[in-house]
Order: structure tokens, then sequence, then C-alpha cells
């Protein structure tokens, strides 16, 4: 089954990445897949962008939403690929044609009507008739979409004593631009496709969306269910090291974390609360939220995407002196919770999680940095609770309860009232969410309210509403 990276297919800001059919990549679990495919394509425009718009500032950070087709043949993956880059040729013609008319004086109000119902031909003689435009001679780019695929190459890895080179084989990447390339001419040009994915049939020509529709992976979450979206940065731990992140907690990195979350509460009011610790973020959508309709894909990439581009937008506000050696990037999950005290409960969790790690690793790196290895400092540690951390600890003269509570508990983000103005504003704590005292004080968070129930009488339009 072809999961739709050995191709990538794009034409506006509407991107596919076809990964081989035996892939294992995240063990094809659908959520990790998209969200850590959307992830590092957010975190790369953003980094990227100044490439291309130099004169240009990235005020708004990018968001992308992604979701999964399993194609079950390679019939499937080459309609598929036919549909995509025959809606770029119809998109970018209409867009074309609707562009000039308004650009020649029309509202936009009155080029759609001018076009409403018009088909290709009748875009073309408008195009030529009205602005000398021949739609063929267009850039490829904007007619054909664009195609990266892998090719393979020699590079020079060292010279001999004589003087010739040493050459070893990789696969590179690169920008092709057909006018069709869902057939078998196409691909044989490309000896990883047919290698890595297989051979085509001859070309098609008719397509049912519908139908390739139907291969779409999607769940749509229960409703009147509290959702959690969790976002774990992926390989962080030698992102960390490549960036020179303090141990056993950088709090430049944690607060860059807190100011991401924040972001994403100001932008999606369906997110009540978030709680963060290290690398690790979760999202509370109210339990009534139709956000995207409750698609998980939709959702869950959504956010995962937002936060990757806010982390690489607001890097330099907390490293100023540090660059990227390599992108960021998170994976995403979506879980339901049915009750209030069943999703404290995870919260609780995540918070004692943090308690135990911090404890874990603030004495570790103590030990690493007192002259000890890593192994040492592990076998030391094998087997040890609580009070034998915090004795460890207070040989270092150091007192646990005393050290920043950001390290301890983690950071909580939520909206509160500003007193004095009466305003709401999103604020982040790092406090005990454990203790229903927390809940008490805040209890617009978690309102349950009981929702009025509709319903439909039989055999008329009048509406019940029970409380």
């Amino acid at each position: 089954m072809l999961v739709l990276l050995s191709l990538m297919m794009w034409y506006n800001d509407l991107c596919s990445f076809v990964l081989k059919k035996e892939t294992t990549f995240y063990q094809r679990r659908a959520s990790k897949i998209l969200s850590i495919i959307v992830s590092f394509f957010s975190s790369t425009y953003v980094i990227k962008w100044k490439e291309f718009f130099s004169q240009k500032e990235l005020t708004v950070p990018p968001s992308f939403h992604s979701r999964v087709i399993s194609c079950a043949s390679m019939e499937v993956l080459q309609a598929y690929l036919l549909w995509r880059q025959t809606e770029c040729h119809i998109s970018n013609q209409y867009n074309t044609c609707l562009w000039r008319l308004v650009f020649s004086g029309k509202s936009e109000k009155e080029a759609k009507e001018i076009l409403k119902g018009t088909q290709k031909q009748e875009q073309n003689e408008l195009l030529f008739q009205q602005f000398g435009i021949n739609y063929k001679d267009l850039p490829q780019i904007f007619r054909q979409g664009s195609c990266a695929v892998k090719i393979k190459v020699d590079d020079i890895v060292k010279y001999r004593e004589d003087g010739t080179p040493v050459k070893r084989p990789r696969k590179k990447a690169v920008i092709v631009h057909s006018e069709n390339v869902a057939t078998k001419r196409f691909w044989n040009n490309y000896t990883c496709l047919t290698e890595e994915l297989g051979s085509l049939a001859e070309g098609i020509n008719k397509i049912k969306p519908e139908y390739l529709r139907s291969f779409q992976f999607e769940s749509r979450l229960m409703l009147s269910t509290w959702i959690v979206v969790r976002v774990d940065g992926c390989h962080f731990h030698r992102f960390c090291e490549d960036n020179g992140f303090q141990k056993p907690n950088d709090e430049h990195a944690l607060k860059l974390m807190n100011s991401c979350a924040v972001s994403l509460l100001e932008m999606f009011k369906d997110i009540i609360f978030a709680y963060g610790v290290s690398d690790e973020y979760s999202f509370v959508l109210k339990k009534d939220s139709l956000f995207y309709q409750r698609w998980s894909s939709e959702i869950v990439s959504a956010i995962v995407s937002l936060f990757s581009s806010m982390y690489v937008m607001k890097w330099k506000e907390f490293f100023p002196e540090k660059e990227f050696k390599e992108p960021p990037y998170f994976d995403g999950r979506s879980v339901c919770y049915p009750s209030s005290e069943i999703l404290r409960d995870y919260l609780a969790w995540r918070q004692v999680d943090c308690h135990i790690n911090n404890q874990y690793n603030t004495c570790f790196w103590l030990l690493v940095k007192s002259g000890k290895s890593r192994t040492e400092a592990q076998s030391c540690l094998k087997g040890t609770q609580t009070q034998e951390k915090n004795e460890l600890l207070a040989k270092f003269g150091i007192d646990y309860n005393a050290l920043p509570t950001i390290f301890r508990m983690g950071s909580s983000v939520f909206r509160d009232t500003d007193e004095p103005t009466g305003n709401e504003r999103v604020v982040v704590e790092h406090c005990n969410i454990i203790e229903t005292s927390f809940w008490k004080e805040h209890p617009r968070i978690l309102n349950e309210e009981e929702p009025l129930l509709t319903i439909l009488r039989p055999h008329s339009n009048k509406m019940l509403r029970l409380s």
C-alpha cells in the first residue's frame, strides 16, 4: 500500500509526498507520518523564506494541514497524480483569467461572473483575445506544478595520491516540470521512481476524485469529549546538543516553547489550556469544539504546523546568537477524554512525569559534571527513589524544592482576566495542577455547564430544547 518521500508534487499551496509501499516510516502510524512531515515542512518554509523574499519580513506564521491517502495500487497512485496535476492546470488557468480581468479594472465579483461556467477553450480565447496571452507560453511551474524526484549522482569524497577522484554514489533531489507526471514515459526517465515505487501503466485519461477520496485516511473525534493534542519534539536530544542547550534545563528553550504555546492560544480560541514540559506540549480543546469539524488529521497537523512555524520565527528572541544547524520538527497525536476528571488525571500524569524526569536529570547531570561518565551516573541512579535523589542533591548543596518552579512543575498556559482592565489575556504560570485548588481558582477553564440537547420532533420542523 503506497502512502501519499520518493516523489513530491505540488502546486500553489498544496504539496503531496509519496512514501514507498514497504515504508516503515514511524511504523506507518498516520498521526506520526502526517505531523512529522507537516512540521518539518513548516519549519523549513520559515527558514528558507529569506532566500526567496529577501526584502519581505515574514510577519504571520505559515500553517499547513495534512491528511494521509493510502493508495492500494500503482493504478490508484497514477490516478491520484493525474488528478492533482489536472487540478493544478484548471486552477491556474481560471486564476490567470480572473486576475487579468481584475487588473484590467473589473471587480472580483464581476470577473467571477464573466468566468462562470466557462470551459478550457473559452478561457484560452479570453486570455488571447483580450490580453494577448497564449496560455501554453506561461511558465511550466504555473501550468504543470513541480515535482521533486531523486536522481543518482556521484560525489567526490576524496582524491587518491595520484590525484584521481574517489566517488561514491548518492541520491539527490531535483525539481522538474512535466506536462504529465502520471505517464509511463515520465516515470521511466527516473530510475529511482521505478526502483522505489514500481512501474506505471500506460497513460490514463479518466479520473474520479470521489473514488480517490475513498482511500483517504480520516477519523472524526468523538463529540462532547475533551480533545488533547500532544506535541513532542522529534530527535530533540540531538537538536539540544547541536544547539548547545544547557543541561539539565535550558530556561531560554523552555520559555521559547511557552511563547509558542501562548501564540497558539491567542490564534486558536478552541484551545482552552496547555501544559508544557521539556520538548512537549499538551493542548486541550474545549469539549464542544468543532475545530476542523473534529477531523483528527486536520486538528493535529494544523496545531503541529503552527507550533513549528512559531518555534522557528521566535528562535532569535531567545537565542539571538545561535543559528540552526537542522530545522526543528515535532510529531503530534490526538486523544479524547470524556470527562474533566479523566482530563485532569492526564494533566496530573504529565506533571508527575515532569517532576520525575527533572529530578532524575538534575541528579544525572550533577554527577556527570562532577566527573563521572554518563554510564557511571546512570548506574548510581539506578533504582533510586525520590528521597534518595533529594539526599544526593543535598550533598551537592542543592535543595530540590528551591529549584525554579518552571523546571519542577512545568508550564501551564491559559486565559485569565486582567483585574485592573477586565480584559482577557493569555498567561503562563508554573503551578501545581494536580491539586483541585488550581481548578477551583480557575473554574472557567473547564466550564462544564450542561449543554442544551436539541432534538427534532417527528414529522415536525420544530425543535425541542432539553436542559
